[in-house]
């Protein structure tokens, strides 16, 4: 017998990582095309970028680009062939390939479609960024990670439905697990979790600290190593920060200028003053009214026991000499938000949209406002000329944070909060997550 409408039962307890059955091949290549994703050029007003996948194929595949229309006819159809590079994994053999769309329109709408093995993929559009002074706006998504078919998906078609109108996806990193020998099941789930809005809208990911593997483990030779798919998957500005050129990057786009670091090499390899020089020369470079910073690691840690020193020590001073304006985290699985020590700007934001869920520290509680605690969220971020707002909103579309930062005539900003219609404060209620540990609230 059905359980009445309303009635609610046990509390489920914590789910496998991927939905795939033990031996299963579900995510293997094909010669159809999958992994279809589009990411920004330098310039996003002038170009883009796409990486998909394939099996192995006997001929060099191509994309085509045309204008979009409304007609089925598309007119003349541009071809570019692509550059590929194999991937071994649990799923076997797969042919990673990378097209850079160049020379194009600002503000414009193109259809474009990949090759497979004598098959494409559907016709696909994408707008390219328009002018500094038209409206944007953009989507935020801290750590998806685990579970991503299963919980991710939820909070990813909710963003796009509040946010119809986002042209810009920016990721803080952990978008997978891995390390568990199923890195392409989890890859294949993330993949189909981001569904269509993937390769539609710019997408721009920064590498997190499970975008890596620990090679020679536990071992004096143990060292962190950048996982196979991370440099296939994507295809991104190339324009990165040396020692950490593949998952370092900047942009820019309609007024934002925007530059992806890479903590865990900052943190664990070594590379935070490199990575600090680039970045600025990256913001001193830059005439975009508007600058955010994407940083897996936040540097104000909201996790106890957690050590980003150097991030605030090499990094910070970059951030407050040019003025940045929001600081884009992840890495903890609690949501929280601060200012800078020495001022309101820039913000410190780090949130989480997959169900991994840790707890916060008192410091945490202490210095950041709002906080949140066992909450899938996700970001939605308007500029319409000398405003910019913040909204964080739950996986279910309830607004639970927002501010707006005003830039007067002279480019002076300030931050005005913004409490109207946000949700009472959201607390892990759990002594203990699923498995029993107390140091999280959902695993």
């Amino acid at each position: 017998m059905m359980a009445a409408a309303g009635a609610v039962g046990a509390a489920p307890a914590a789910e496998p990582n991927t939905q795939v059955p033990a031996g299963s091949r579900h995510y293997a290549a094909t010669g159809f095309p999958d992994r279809i994703v589009a990411s920004p050029a330098q310039d996003a007003a002038q170009g883009f970028a796409v990486a998909w996948r394939t099996s192995p194929l006997s001929a060099v595949p191509q994309l085509e680009l045309a204008l979009a229309g409304d007609s089925p006819d598309l007119g003349q159809v541009r071809a570019l062939e692509a550059r590929s590079g194999l991937l071994q994994s649990e799923n076997g053999v797969s042919q990673h390939h990378r097209v850079d769309v160049q020379g194009l329109l600002p503000d414009t709408l193109y259809a474009y479609r990949v090759q497979g093995q004598d098959t494409w993929s559907a016709w696909h559009h994408f707008r390219t960024a328009g002018a500094a002074g038209q409206p944007l706006t953009l989507l935020y998504f801290g750590d998806t990670q685990n579970k991503n078919l299963s919980h991710v998906s939820r909070v990813i078609r909710q963003g796009w439905q509040i946010a119809p109108d986002a042209r810009l996806a920016l990721f803080a990193g952990d978008l997978v697990s891995g390390g568990d020998g199923e890195d392409d099941n989890e890859w294949g789930e993330w993949f189909a979790a981001g569904g269509w809005l993937l390769p539609g809208m710019a997408v721009a990911p920064a590498a997190g600290n499970h975008e890596y593997f620990e090679e020679f483990e536990d071992t004096p030779q143990e060292r962190r190593v950048l996982g196979r798919h991370w440099p296939l998957s994507f295809a991104l500005p190339g324009n990165g920060a040396p020692g950490a050129a593949s998952t370092t990057y900047w942009f820019d786009y309609q007024g934002i200028r925007v530059a992806i670091l890479d903590g865990t090499s900052a943190l664990d390899l070594g590379t935070a003053k490199m990575q600090a020089d680039w970045l600025e020369e990256v913001l001193g470079s830059s005439t975009q009214p508007w600058n955010i910073v994407v940083v897996h690691q936040p540097l104000y840690p909201l996790r106890a026991e957690r050590d980003t020193s150097v991030l605030a020590t090499q990094i910070r001073p970059v951030l407050q000499r040019h003025k940045v304006d929001l600081v884009l985290q992840g890495h903890d699985h609690t949501y929280g938000r601060r200012g800078d020590d020495s001022g309101a700007l820039p913000q410190y934001i780090s949130s989480v949209a997959g169900p991994k869920q840790y707890r916060l520290s008192p410091q945490a509680r202490g210095t950041m406002k709002p906080t949140a605690e066992d909450t899938q969220l996700f970001q939605v971020l308007r500029v319409d000329g000398a405003r910019l707002h913040y909204r964080a909103y739950t996986v279910t579309g309830r607004l639970y944070d927002a501010f707006e930062i005003l830039r007067d005539t002279g480019g002076a900003k300030r931050l005005g909060e913004i409490t109207e219609g946000r949700i009472a404060p959201r607390d892990c209620p759990r002594a203990v997550s699923p498995k029993g540990r107390s140091d999280r609230c959902w695993e």
